[in-house]
């Protein structure tokens, strides 16, 4: 499924996405933990690349790239484990990871990968948005991956208009600067800030991250934009002994209207 679909037919209610890092809580997990969140109910899916430095990262994201790279998780066994995806998961899917991992294993084999297994696009978060333009838009556009970029509080109207030009998915929408993990609370300031995006009529939908751990944050956050990503809640999670027994119970009492 297109990411477009999913935001076209699902107009009037929010969308959830999920995080979790790739080869966490064991290395081969990855898929299995796709499928059970797809039949659970979420819309679509951020799987994390482990990185050994991840600066937006908060400590329980932290924690479980520590784990997977010590499970011996890598960006060409995570591609590997894909290959699967697509025989199993119908909901799209994004990869989500620092840009030093996927410029050692190649822009190009990137995409040419993502594209091989399905994946729908990317969200790298320090990849500036000039050199993504000037260096990498083409290799993205040519394998059909859509690059996600990251909106903040302190993103200028002219950024957010030119990153609305460059993106063809959804836009990701920072509750706040701070590192993920925590809550979000809409105050004044960032009701101001969720509206100030809203009424800019942007033409790729906004999808708010950082901060939405359950149903009454993830009510506030889609009162703002298309959908929510939970992350560290879930990710949290996944150190349960029963984990895969968990999963329904915990999306459903996020969307249960």
């Amino acid at each position: 499924m297109q990411t477009q679909d999913i935001f076209k037919n699902n107009a009037s209610k929010g969308l959830l996405s999920i995080y979790y890092t790739a080869g966490y809580p064991n290395l081969d997990s990855t898929i299995a933990i796709a499928e059970k969140l797809e039949q659970a109910g979420a819309d679509f899916l951020e799987i994390g690349f482990p990185y050994s430095d991840p600066v937006a990262d908060g400590p329980v994201i932290q924690h479980s790239s520590e784990v997977a790279l010590k499970n011996g998780m890598t960006l060409q066994l995570l591609f590997q484990q894909l290959e699967a995806l697509r025989s199993r998961v119908s909901i799209p899917v994004f990869l989500m990871g620092y840009f030093n991992t996927v410029l050692q294993y190649g822009v190009e084999n990137f995409c040419k990968s993502c594209q091989a297994v399905g994946v729908n696009g990317a969200i790298i978060p320090d990849l500036p948005m000039y050199e993504y333009e000037e260096l990498y838009q083409d290799i993205f556009k040519q394998y059909s991956i859509s690059n996600i970029f990251l909106i903040t509080p302190q993103t200028s109207p002219e950024r957010i208009r030119k990153i609305d030009d460059l993106s063809q998915s959804f836009i990701y929408l920072l509750s706040s600067n701070a590192t993920t993990g925590k809550n979000l609370k809409v105050g004044e300031q960032a009701a101001q800030y969720f509206q100030r995006l809203k009424d800019m009529n942007l033409k790729n939908p906004l999808v708010i991250g950082f901060g939405i751990s359950d149903k009454d944050t993830f009510q506030k956050a889609t009162n703002y934009a298309k959908g929510a990503i939970i992350g560290s809640a879930f990710v949290r999670l996944l150190s349960d002994e029963n984990y895969m027994d968990k999963i329904e119970s915990f999306i459903k009492s996020i969307k249960t209207q």
